[in-house]
């Protein structure tokens, strides 16, 4: 792909920068294509510390080089359905996918930040100066380093989408293609949309049959939110954009960009095949399992360099391209013999497509116009070289005239130096850089007890080092620039009609490409596993790992990492964690995040054993910021986050809450925690809910599928607190943990005693309300209920029988009765009949009364029971009691 020429209509571009720079949000801006309408921009906004500030490599190639357009529509519905298309016009490359997305358009966003476009298309009815759709206004928000533009309607054609990929696609992959997209209107108009904006406003246009267009179901990866990305420091470390403590920093052990880039893919789009990935499983293991086949791949993957895409707009990248490809297809055919004894089905199938044959007419075709000895090189001047001879000798006899003019220039730079070197009495070595090309280096000690010679010119001073130049070499760099310039151009014609045979090949070349970042991947993910001890995971129904790892932190600490064990099934799905100040419960549940992202990778993951199952969305609320830019507090961001996560979330989810509610006052974060954990267990998703609120774990602690858990500390040394940082069953049973803390970090005593005063005096109240309040003795009655519902549950599945059954019944009856009169015996009414601050309605304790009622006369009546109390108006009454019996049971702690 090129900006057209009058040699050369189609034909690529083409960019070797590796990713890894900053870029500033612009204004969006309306461009109507056919126009020449300007656009507007403003300086960067970036957010600090909440947003991605810098560029970590997009799954095409990433870097500031890269051109990747993004079109984006959407249907109308509660449902959106949004098509995208994304066209790289560096790599030539385009991926069209369609998604059922939410109001919030989460996996909208998730593809977006994955792919990170650097000019985001959308409809211009949709786009300012005209009202802005709320897709508009959410890509605006949370896309950084994207420019915005609004596109004429009439570009977004399924009938010019479909025509262009008849066009531009592998034809081996048309039918396929074809497939794909039936009924996908608005990804194929996207793709349309894009096309027209790459030709009309950037002048570049596709040779045909060279574009490689994928389309990508929304189906089949993991949905991870940009604020999950960022707080579980997926990508990038909040702390230290630089710094490699994030999880793609410990993971990337790949040799070559593709392959970085591959697993980059992955991390943010975990895959949720279990057969794809027990493929990578077994991949690694055998590469763990063969030291023979490792170490050659270790040594051969490092010689990789990723084809690219020649640009024709400046001849030396063209010469440079096909050195890099020459390089590439006589390498990578070593990784067929490296293979040849791979049993597992992934690298089986990554030999396939390593096999010469798939290579040899490539290999012939760049060896009849490239000489053998010519190869890729790094430094400037041995590229130089290396471009200038790159081209067989007998091509063009003005070639051959330029080459020499060359080669005497050069030699006369050798000569001139000498010459200097043995006027001046001096030692000036001979250096090379782009921009000055040959200039001189001399320590500038030579001239301590001399002068200069004034012969020397464009001097300074770099360290222990003079720098300059002569007037004469000057003259011989303007010589040497002159006639390679001349080798370039002539060579520029034959290097061209060797780039349009070697575009037929396009296909088998990518397949190659693919398969070299999947194997690069995969032998990282070996290295990781050997290097650090991790195990290979298993695939099943529940969650469960046994002396699991935080894999960045147990890298960063300084001592012996403390593993802990995770169970989690449908019974034990909401886990509450309490715990002293930094016991250890954020990096606990972070840690359960972060392996199982790294199992959806196909990776080993940080753990003595560990099985999980398929999470198809990923949940972190952990961040405790203010968000500034935004105007809103850490209480308010934390409840949209919140709300996000409560309407997105599934039975397939997994979530992490570290702390919610903390951000406003007690009593109202209490209330609101448990209210959102109340709705969290119906759920069904796997939830680590940490929290500082022992009553709610009181609270819910015997809700179905709820369990306790708390990080240990050791407190038996007086003014000492040890943290044993291992999880325990139950919730922490010392409520004054942070007062005992308080008491080892030298606060004044006064301070200490006051506090403790005033912390007996409201223990003291708080039990004297819990000995009086009616409100406990209604919900102890609601519980005892509840407890009967299930006993008579249970016994339904029972072999009991006949008079058995009837006299365990009635011994249930005796039991429930002298409870419950028990219960009643202890209440204190008020002369109101009621305590100041009870949260017990009346209309709640009628319909509690009816429940205990209808159960007692079902006893009485000698029936088995079991039905009738699970009846309708028992349904009723008891499943759905979430938000009620949490207002009863906290009556009991308050």
């Amino acid at each position: 792909m090129s900006n057209p020429r009058p040699s050369t209509s189609n034909s690529y571009s083409a960019s070797t920068n590796q990713y890894g720079y900053t870029i500033s949000s612009q204004v969006p801006s309306t461009y109507r294509p056919g126009t020449s309408r300007p656009s507007t921009t403003r300086p960067g906004t970036a957010r600090p510390g909440t947003r991605r500030s810098s560029r970590s490599g997009s799954v095409f190639g990433g870097g500031d080089s890269q051109q990747i357009i993004c079109a984006i529509s959407e249907g109308r519905g509660i449902t959106p359905t949004v098509g995208l298309a994304f066209v790289n016009t560096t790599t030539g490359e385009a991926v069209l996918s369609q998604i059922c997305d939410n109001q919030f358009y989460a996996r909208t966003i998730n593809k977006l930040n994955v792919f990170e476009p650097t000019e985001i298309l959308i409809v211009a009815t949709a786009a300012p100066p005209n009202i802005m759709s709320k897709m508009y206004k959410i890509v605006e928000e949370n896309v950084i380093g994207a420019r915005l533009v609004g596109v004429d309607r009439k570009y977004w054609s399924e009938t010019s989408g479909l025509e262009f990929i008849q066009q531009l696609a592998f034809p081996q992959d048309l039918e396929a293609l074809k497939v794909a997209i039936g009924g996908n209107y608005f990804a194929t108009c996207c793709f349309s949309a894009a096309l027209k904006y790459v030709e009309l406003k950037m002048s570049v246009t596709f040779a045909f049959h060279s574009l490689r267009i994928n389309y990508q179901p929304s189906e089949g990866s993991m949905m991870i939110d940009l604020s999950t990305i960022q707080a579980l420091e997926l990508i990038q470390n909040i702390q230290n954009a630089k710094s490699k403590h994030c999880l793609f920093g410990l993971m990337n052990e790949a040799l070559t960009p593709m392959g970085s880039r591959h697993l980059r893919s992955l991390i943010l789009q975990p895959s949720t095949q279990p057969d794809i990935l027990r493929k990578r499983y077994n991949a690694v293991d055998e590469l763990m399992a063969n030291d023979d086949i490792f170490e050659r791949l270790a040594r051969y993957r490092e010689l990789i360099i990723v084809p690219t895409q020649p640009d024709p707009r400046h001849s030396e990248q063209s010469i440079n391209n096909i050195l890099m490809l020459k390089n590439f297809v006589e390498t990578a055919p070593k990784f067929f013999e490296i293979l040849a004894g791979a049993r597992s089905e992934l690298l089986a199938e990554i030999q396939k497509y390593c096999n010469p044959a798939n290579l040899d007419y490539t290999v012939q075709l760049i060896k009849d116009v490239i000489n053998d000895d010519v190869s890729y090189q790094k430094s400037p001047l041995d590229l130089r070289n290396q471009r200038t001879y790159a081209v067989k000798s007998g091509v063009s006899g003005f070639l051959d005239v330029a080459r020499q003019t060359f080669k005497e220039a050069t030699e006369d730079v050798y000569q001139h130096v000498s010459e200097i070197n043995q006027s001046y009495e001096m030692n000036a070595e001979t250096r090379y850089e782009n921009s000055r090309q040959f200039y001189l280096r001399v320590l500038a000690s030579d001239f301590d007890d001399k002068p200069i010679p004034e012969i020397l010119i464009n001097r300074f001073r770099k360290k222990d080092f003079i720098e300059c130049q002569t007037l004469d070499l000057m003259k011989l760099n303007q010589r040497i620039s002159d006639s390679h310039a001349e080798v370039v151009l002539t060579s520029d014609q034959t290097i061209q009609n060797l780039l349009d045979d070697i575009r037929g090949e396009i296909s088998s070349l990518f397949k190659v490409c693919e398969s070299i970042a999947v194997l690069d991947m995969i032998a990282a993910f070996a290295h990781s596993a050997i290097a650090n001890d991790y195990v290979k995971p298993e695939i099943g129904d529940c969650l469960m790992i046994e002396a699991g790892r935080h894999p960045v932190k147990e890298k960063v600490s300084k001592g012996d990492y403390i593993p802990n064990d995770v169970y989690a099934t449908n019974q034990t799905r909401f886990q509450i964690i309490t715990g002293c100040n930094m016991s250890g419960k954020s990096t606990y549940i972070r840690s359960i995040a972060l392996m199982c992202v790294m199992a959806q990778t196909g990776s080993f993951v940080p753990a003595q054993f560990a099985r999980f199952r398929i999470v198809r969305q990923l949940f972190a609320r952990v961040s405790v910021d203010d968000s500034i830019e935004a105007n809103i507090s850490t209480f308010a961001s934390e409840m949209r986050e919140t709300a996000f996560i409560l309407r997105s979330i599934d039975e397939h989810s997994l979530a992490i809450i570290d702390e919610l509610g903390r951000g406003t006052s007690t009593r109202d974060g209490l209330a609101i925690a448990l209210s959102i954990a109340e709705t969290l267990v119906e759920s069904k998703a796997l939830i680590w809910f940490v929290t500082h609120f022992r009553e709610l774990a009181q609270i819910m602690q015997h809700r179905p599928g709820v369990v306790n858990q708390h990080l240990a500390v050791d407190t038996s040394e007086a003014n000492t607190i040890t943290m044993l940082y291992k999880v325990r069953s139950s919730f922490v049973k010392d409520e004054h943990y942070g007062l005992a803390l308080a008491k080892i970090l030298d606060l004044p005593p006064l301070v200490l005693e006051v506090a403790e005063r005033v912390t007996n005096a409201l223990d003291e109240q708080v039990e004297a309300k819990r000995k009086s309040s009616k409100a406990v003795a209604i919900a102890k009655r609601r519980k005892l209920v509840l407890s009967l519902r299930e006993t008579l549950k249970q016994a339904l599945d029972s072999p009991m029988e006949g008079a058995v059954m009837l006299g365990w019944l009635r011994k249930l009856q005796e039991e429930f009765v002298r409870r419950m009169e028990g219960i009643d015996g202890d209440v204190v009414d008020d002369e109101d009949g009621e305590e100041e601050g009870t949260v017990v309605d009346e209309q709640s304790t009628a319909r509690l009364g009816t429940a205990r009622e209808s159960t007692v006369v079902t006893i009485s009546s000698g029936e088995s029971g079991a039905e009738s109390s699970s009846g309708s108006e028992d349904k009723k009454e008891t499943g759905g009691c979430g938000a009620h019996l949490a207002v009863y049971n906290l009556a009991t702690y308050s």
